[in-house]
C-alpha cells in the first residue's frame, strides 16, 4: 500500500478520499486554491499545498501545479476524485508516466471510453445492448437526416466527448436538425475540446440505471449492483437510490452481469460505472449509455447498501492488490437514497446562492450518513460547483427510506445560503415519486411541488 497520496480535488469528495486514505494508514495530502485556504478538506488532510488562484483553471485544473504539489508531498500516488481532472486522459497519462501511481483507470482506457462512439463499439463487441445509433461520428446535417429517415424521430445529436447533458440536442423533426447539429458541435468543442458528434435514437421516457463495477489487474471483475438515477434536472442527477425500484430480480441480475462482463472484456481497470437507459413494460429493455471512468458522486448509496468501501477498493486496485471478495459475496443488504444538497434556490430556477453558512446542523440519527464539504461558518465559494454535501439515508426497504428521509430532511438547519433541501422534501411528498412512476422526464414534465 502507498505511504502518501495526493488528493487532487476539493470539497466533499476530497474529504471522502482523505478519510479512506487515513483509514488505510496512508498520509493524505490535500491541495487548495486561494479561495480554499481554510476549507474543510484542507483542515481534514494531514498536509496541504497551495496550487494557485481561486479560478479553477489556475489551480484545480493546473496539471503542472498539481504534479509539483505531489512532489513536495513525496506522494506515491494521486487520486483525482470526480470532476476537474478526474477524466482528463492527458493528465492521467502524465501521472502514469511519472513517478506517481494514478488511482483510477489507465489513460488508454479513459481515452477509449471518453469517446462515446468508441465506447459504444467496445461495449457492443462485448455483447452489451446499445441504443440504435451511428457507429462513427457524423460530419453534416445531411448525415443526421439520413439516420432520422431510417430510424424515425425523435433523435439525439450528442457530443462525442460529452457527458452530463453537455453537447446534447434532441430533435423532433427535420427542421430542427441543422441548428441542433451546430449547437451540439459548438458545445462539445467548448466543454470537451472535441466538436465531433454522433446520432442516436432518442428514448422518450426511460429510467436511468447504472451499475457500479470494480476490476483489478488480476482478472477479477465484480459488480456492486445498480443505482437508479432517474430524478434529474437537465441531465444532472439530484436523487439516487439503490436498489432500483423498477427492476425485477431477473432484470437486475441480467443488467449487472452484463455490465460486469462487458467492462472485463473491454479491458477496464479500477472502479467505474456503466450507465444504461431502461425502458419498462412487459418486457423491459436496457441500453448502454456510457462508462464513467472515475468514482461517482453517488457511490455512497452503493457503499451503504453493500457494506463495501468503493474508495478503499480504488486504492487497493491501484496498488496492485487483487479484489479479495467473490461476486457471490456481494449482496444488497439495505435500501439507500442519496440527496444532493446544493447551494441553490429551487424557487428561483435553482440559481446558485454562494455565501457564508451562518448555521449548519446536518442530519443525525439512525440510518443517516453525511458526506459534506463545509462546517458552520464556512463559505460556499462562487468559483466552484454548488454542491454543499450529500445526505444518504438507508433502511430495510424503500418505504422505510422514504419515511426516514422526510424525518431527516425536516430536521436539517442551514442558514446564510439557500439550499435544495425544500426541493427534496417536495419530491418526497410527491405521489409520482413515492409510487415509483417517475422517469428521467419527471421534473420537467410532471413535478409541480415547488409551484
Amino acid at each position: 500500500m502507498f505511504e502518501t497520496v495526493l488528493v487532487a480535488n476539493r470539497g466533499e469528495i476530497a474529504i471522502r478520499v482523505i478519510q479512506a486514505a487515513q483509514e488505510l494508514g496512508v498520509e493524505a495530502a490535500a491541495i487548495y486554491s486561494d479561495a480554499d485556504e481554510s476549507a474543510k478538506h484542507v483542515r481534514r488532510a494531514d498536509v496541504a499545498y497551495h496550487v494557485g488562484s481561486s479560478v479553477a483553471r489556475e489551480s484545480y485544473l493546473d496539471a503542472d501545479a498539481i504534479l509539483e504539489a505531489a512532489r513536495k508531498a513525496d506522494a506515491d500516488a494521486i487520486h483525482p476524485g470526480y470532476g476537474f481532472l478526474a477524466e482528463n486522459e492527458e493528465f492521467a497519462r502524465r501521472v502514469g508516466e511519472s513517478e506517481f501511481v494514478w488511482i483510477g483507470p489507465p489513460a488508454d482506457v479513459m481515452a477509449d471510453f471518453g469517446e462515446k462512439t468508441k465506447a459504444r463499439a467496445i461495449m457492443a463487441e462485448a455483447g452489451v445492448p446499445i441504443v440504435p445509433g451511428t457507429s462513427d461520428t457524423v460530419d453534416s446535417p445531411a448525415a443526421v437526416t439520413e439516420f432520422a429517415d431510417e430510424h424515425g424521430y425523435p433523435i439525439a445529436i450528442k457530443a462525442d466527448g460529452g457527458g452530463g447533458g453537455r453537447g446534447l440536442r434532441v430533435v423532433e423533426n427535420e427542421s430542427g436538425i441543422e441548428s441542433a447539429f451546430e449547437e451540439a458541435r459548438r458545445e462539445g468543442d467548448a466543454y470537451f475540446d472535441n466538436p465531433d458528434v454522433y446520432v442516436e435514437k432518442f428514448l422518450e421516457d426511460p429510467r436511468h440505471v447504472e451499475v457500479q463495477v470494480l476490476v483489478d489487474e488480476h482478472g477479477n471483475a465484480r459488480h456492486l449492483y445498480e443505482r437508479d438515477c432517474s430524478v434529474q434536472r437537465r441531465q444532472q442527477k439530484l436523487i439516487e437510490e439503490t436498489p432500483s425500484p423498477s427492476l425485477t430480480d431477473d432484470e437486475r441480475n441480467e443488467l449487472c452481469e452484463t455490465a460486469r462482463t462487458g467492462v472485463a472484456e473491454a479491458g477496464y481497470r479500477n472502479a467505474g460505472t456503466v450507465e444504461f437507459l431502461y425502458e419498462g413494460g412487459d418486457d423491459g429493455n436496457f441500453y448502454f449509455l456510457e462508462v464513467n471512468a472515475r468514482i461517482q458522486v453517488e457511490h455512497t448509496v452503493t457503499e451503504v447498501a453493500t457494506g463495501i468501501d468503493v474508495v478503499k477498493q480504488q486504492f487497493r486496485i491501484a496498488a496492485g492488490e487483487p479484489v479479495t471478495f467473490s461476486q457471490d459475496d456481494v449482496s444488497l443488504d439495505r435500501a439507500a437514497m442519496e440527496f444532493r444538497i446544493n447551494a441553490e434556490d429551487p424557487s428561483e430556477d435553482f440559481a446558485p446562492t454562494p455565501g457564508t453558512v451562518s448555521t449548519y446542523r446536518p442530519p443525525t440519527g439512525i440510518g443517516v450518513r453525511v458526506d459534506d464539504g463545509i462546517d458552520q461558518g464556512d463559505a460556499v465559494s462562487p468559483f466552484y460547483d454548488s454542491l454543499v454535501g450529500k445526505y444518504i439515508v438507508s433502511g430495510e426497504d424503500r418505504d422505510e427510506v422514504l419515511a426516514r428521509s422526510r424525518r431527516v430532511l425536516r430536521a436539517v438547519e442551514i442558514d446564510g445560503i439557500s439550499t435544495t433541501v425544500p426541493f427534496h422534501l417536495a419530491v418526497l411528498e410527491d405521489n409520482e415519486f413515492r409510487e415509483n412512476r417517475h422517469t428521467t422526464n419527471y421534473l420537467e414534465e410532471s413535478f409541480d411541488g415547488l409551484e
